[in-house]
C-alpha cells in the first residue's frame, strides 16, 4: 500500500472534500500511480494546476508515487521561485484562441466582443469540444470539470463563477489577455474577423435610418453580417472598460457594432 501526503493551493481547494481544503492530508494511492491520476481522482482537473513539488521537487504529471511522498499542487501563477522547474504541458505558441463549451454562449460573445477568437456553438457535445481543442490547439472554457478531465485537453480553465462578468475577468487575469484586447473586431455571432468597406458595397442591406445616420459600415468575413456603430456603442465601449477595470477604452475609435 502507498500513502501520499497532499496539500492544494488557493482555487484549488474549491474542487476539494471540504475537509481536505487548505490543509496536508494523506491518501491511499493504489500501486505504482502516477501524480496526474491521483489529483484528478481527489477531483482536481490537470488543466487547473501549474506546478507539482514531490518533497519540494518539480515534477511533471508522470510521476510515480512512493510511500510517504508530500506533493504540493499549485493552480495557474504569473511568478514563482522554483529552479529546476518542470513544466506540466508545452507553452503556448502565438495567440491564445478559446473554445467554450454549450454553456457558456453569453461568455463566447463578451470574448469576442474584446477581439478574442473564440468558438462556440450552442449544440457543441463534450466529445466534439475535446477533439476541436486538441486538433486547434484551442483553450477549452467551462464549469464543467468532468470535461476538463478528458486527456485529449491540454489546456483548458474551469470558471468558477457563475455571472458572465465575473468569468471575463477570471479568463483576462488568468491568460493575461488585457494587453492583447482588440475590441470589436470580432463578429459576435460566428468568431469572423471584422473589415472595413464602402458603404455603396453595403447600403442594400442596412436599414434606411441607419444608411442616413453613419458613414462606417464592416462586413464579417465569415459570416457577410454588416456591422455599424449604433447609438448604444457608447454603452459597448463603457463595458468593455469595466471588464477591463479601467475608466476609458483607448484606441478603439475604429470598432464597430450592428445597431
Amino acid at each position: 500500500m502507498t500513502v501520499a501526503y497532499f496539500r492544494f493551493y488557493a482555487e484549488l481547494n474549491n474542487f476539494l472534500a471540504p475537509w481536505q481544503r487548505q490543509q496536508c492530508f494523506s491518501h491511499v494511492c493504489s500501486r505504482d500511480a502516477s501524480v496526474k491520476h491521483m489529483i484528478e481522482a481527489l477531483g482536481v482537473p490537470h488543466t487547473e494546476v501549474e506546478l507539482i513539488l514531490v518533497d519540494g521537487v518539480s515534477v511533471d504529471f508522470s510521476h510515480r508515487l512512493q510511500d510517504g511522498e508530500r506533493v504540493s499542487v499549485y493552480p495557474s501563477f504569473h511568478d514563482i521561485d522554483v529552479t529546476p522547474l518542470t513544466r506540466l504541458r508545452p507553452a503556448p505558441q502565438g495567440v491564445d484562441r478559446f473554445i467554450a463549451d454549450a454553456h457558456l454562449g453569453q461568455l463566447a460573445r463578451n470574448l469576442r466582443m474584446l477581439g478574442f477568437d473564440v468558438l462556440y456553438r450552442n449544440d457543441y457535445s463534450d466529445a466534439e469540444v475535446a477533439r476541436i481543442a486538441a486538433s486547434e490547439d484551442r483553450i477549452v472554457l467551462t464549469r464543467d470539470r468532468d470535461l476538463l478531465i478528458r486527456k485529449e485537453i491540454v489546456r483548458g480553465c474551469y470558471l468558477h463563477s457563475v455571472a458572465c462578468d465575473l468569468q471575463m475577468a477570471e479568463v483576462l487575469s488568468r491568460f493575461r489577455l488585457a494587453a492583447a484586447v482588440n475590441a470589436f473586431s470580432r463578429c459576435l455571432n460566428c468568431n469572423g474577423l471584422l473589415q472595413s468597406v464602402p458603404k455603396s458595397d453595403v447600403q442594400e442591406r442596412v436599414p434606411d435610418h441607419s444608411r442616413k445616420a453613419y458613414d462606417r459600415f464592416y462586413e464579417c468575413q465569415g459570416c457577410a453580417q454588416v456591422y455599424w456603430e449604433g447609438s448604444h456603442v457608447a454603452r459597448m465601449r463603457q463595458r468593455v472598460a469595466r471588464m477591463l477595470g479601467e475608466e476609458s477604452v483607448a484606441g478603439q475609435e475604429d470598432g464597430s457594432v450592428r445597431k
